[in-house]
């Protein structure tokens, strides 16, 4: 494959005006002989050749400006900064104002490579020249602000202490994009391998999936996650749904791509992964998307693309599932984005949490990592740097958080040689976000007993939002779903020709893998008979006036009947047996009016609704303590009648 050199570089487009035209700064005919020889060297990439041809022009004219510029070219392309620093500062020396955005450009240079005191005292400079001469004065001003974050960043380091995930999970080559099941279960990582092409003696480096599975608090030797999900083709940047059960991913330059690089999924049945499927249109477009992060219930996707109507070149996106497509991706806005480039976003499955890589926010260098956080008022707040050191005057990309948030992992160069490991350190408090733990368990047929496809709904009692939906698997029946802590949520239940259920508890506390909170769910087949309890209506005390949080679960029986316009229910009150038999078989038949009346004033005609009270009777647990008296306090609904 042939290479071409990137001719609009740092270096090229704002310094060099004359390089490759037939006038220079020098008369030596000698040197300006050598400096020919290395112009056609450059231009065909030979940097030994284009190396040592300079180095015998700067013996000749050691005042011959072009060749500084050029060498510091080469120097940068192969990452040799500090020489390119050298030679490149070298120029401004030679001529102090003939190249005025040289100035910024060797600051942005040293903030690169940790230095910023010196790229402060260039940047200085810079500023200091009348605004109506320089091209990028905020160019400017962004390096100087980074430059202070960055000085007082190391004067008040983060707690952190990086530990290698050890050679079950890491090796001699390159492993990057740490993606975790929220059980902490199943590590998903990117490997890059050396790999040979069929009569060829030269490698290529090629990207594949691989996954470990952790026993006993280790994590076990790392498997490759074989075909169809790996391909010949590379395969990178991933993300799990909180069950490790839908994978998200990059591919690039693939035939059924639509654009440079395009987003994929591929899910897991019976232990083995699906052939990839283009995400395709609205999410996938003519550009470049990257970086996928999907949310724990699988229905909100966050990703990096330089489509049309961002900020800058890369902007973080979202797109909402329906049930049936995707939405149009939706651009974060400037609340996350900037003219720089934002990428890997991670949301974390509080879903209110994001990490993610940025140039243009004020940080120690390259890209660093942030925090936004999403509240349904006021939208992203302004992005928080994680601090020095998780972020260094290097690029730090790709970070991923375990469910409790006390943890993150993320891969790195820090040991010996060039490749990169993954490492997990302890994320320090106040970056945290909203700790998430999990409930897992099945949804089946409740005389079949045979797994059922089912949509689980998880909704805030306080907030009556929906803050987690997703399927059990289909035959199977299995679910997975995180939940974040110290809330009161409603738990609905519903599948086709099946009678919902709902349940509603308060949730604190962390569960593992060994102790995992487990709620298994029967559904009842919808026949004239079937009763479902009402557990998320609730009433005050000795009341029959309905209480917000009900509305939820009152909503969930509208939409219901709207689904099945045949179904004619009854609504039964019951009562414990605290008061008298007479008072409390009119407090049953008032609530159970209140509820009709709601569902009436919903749109449900009346005559498809009948209120029943009971009173006392029929109590289904102990009246003798106050748990059992308040299961026997309850509101059912029952088929009365079905319409063929």
């Amino acid at each position: 494959m042939t290479i071409k050199r990137s001719i609009g570089l740092i270096f090229l487009l704002a310094m060099l005006p004359g390089l490759f035209a037939q006038y220079y700064s020098s008369g030596s005919k000698k040197a300006i002989k050598r400096f020919e020889e290395a112009r056609k060297c450059f231009e065909v990439r030979n940097d030994a050749c284009v190396e040592e041809a300079l180095l015998a022009v700067i013996a000749a004219d050691d005042q011959f400006l072009e060749a500084y510029q050029m060498l510091a070219q080469v120097y940068y392309d192969q990452g040799r900064l500090e020489d390119a620093i050298d030679y490149y500062a070298a120029t401004l020396d030679i001529d102090p104002d003939g190249n005025l955005e040289g100035y910024r450009l060797l600051a942005g240079m040293k903030l690169k490579t940790g230095d910023y005191e010196g790229a402060l005292q260039v940047v200085e400079t810079y500023l200091s020249f009348p605004r109506h001469k320089v091209k990028n004065y905020k160019a400017g001003e962004s390096i100087r602000e980074k430059c202070f974050f960055a000085m007082e960043a190391i004067n008040h380091p983060v707690p952190f202490q990086p530990e290698n995930l050890g050679d079950a999970v890491n090796s001699e080559f390159s492993e990057y994009w740490p993606a975790l099941s929220v059980d902490e279960q199943m590590l998903m990582f990117t490997v890059m391998l050396p790999e040979k092409s069929p009569g060829e003696d030269q490698s290529y480096l090629h990207e594949d999936f691989f996954y470990s599975t952790q026993s006993d608090g280790k994590w076990d030797v790392r498997k490759n996650a074989g075909a169809p999900l790996n391909t010949p083709d590379n395969e990178g940047a991933q993300s799990m749904t909180a069950d490790g059960k839908i994978l998200w991913f990059t591919a690039c330059n693939r035939r059924s791509g639509q654009g440079q690089c395009d987003l994929y999924y591929s899910w897991r049945e019976d232990g083995k992964w699906s052939r990839p499927v283009n995400a395709g249109t609205p999410v996938n477009s003519r550009y470049s998307e990257k970086h996928p992060s999907i949310s724990a219930d699988g229905r909100t996707l966050y990703f990096s693309s330089n489509r049309p109507g961002g900020s800058g070149s890369y902007d973080i996106w979202m797109s909402d599932w329906n049930g049936e497509r995707w939405s149009d991706p939706v651009n974060l806005g400037d609340s996350v984005n900037t003219t720089g480039v934002e990428q890997s976003p991670f949301i974390h499955p509080d879903q209110q949490s994001l990490y993610f890589s940025s140039t243009g926010w004020p940080g120690m260098g390259q890209g660093d990592l942030f925090l936004s956080r999403f509240n349904r008022i006021t939208g992203w707040s302004k992005p928080e740097n994680l601090g020095y050191p998780i972020n260094t005057y290097d690029d730090e990309i790709g970070l991923t958080l375990n469910a409790s948030g006390n943890r993150a992992y993320f891969a790195s160069n820090r040991g010996e040689g060039m490749d990169t490991d993954i490492y997990s350190f302890e994320m320090p408090q106040e970056l945290r976000p909203v700790p998430v733990s999990y409930m897992k368990g099945r949804i089946f047929d409740s005389r079949t007993m045979k797994g059922i496809k089912a949509v689980l709904q998880l909704i805030d009692l306080e907030s009556e939002e929906a803050v987690m939906e997703l399927e059990s698997h289909a035959g199977e029946g299995d679910y997975l779903i995180s939940l974040p802590t110290d809330r009161d949520y409603a738990l609905n239940v519903s599948a086709d020709g099946y009678l919902f259920y709902s349940d509603h508890f308060n949730f604190s506390g962390m569960h593992s893998q060994a102790r995992p909170l487990r709620r298994d769910v029967p559904l009842d087949a919808l026949r004239v008979g079937s009763v479902v309890v009402l557990h998320n209506v609730f009433f005050a005390r000795d009341s029959y006036t309905l209480e917000a949080e009900s509305r939820a679960e009152l909503n969930r029986v509208y939409d219901f009947l709207k689904l099945n316009p045949g179904i004619g229910v009854e609504i039964s009150g019951y009562t414990d047996n605290t008061g008298s038999p007479e008072h409390n078989q009119e407090l049953s038949e008032h609530r159970a009016r209140s509820v009709v009346e709601y569902l009436v004033n919903k749109g449900i005609a009346r005559e498809r609704l009948k209120a029943a009270g009971y009173g006392e009777r029929n109590p289904v647990a102990d009246n003798e303590n106050k748990t059992g008296r308040a299961q026997n306090r309850r509101t059912e609904l029952k088929i009365a009648a079905i319409d063929e």
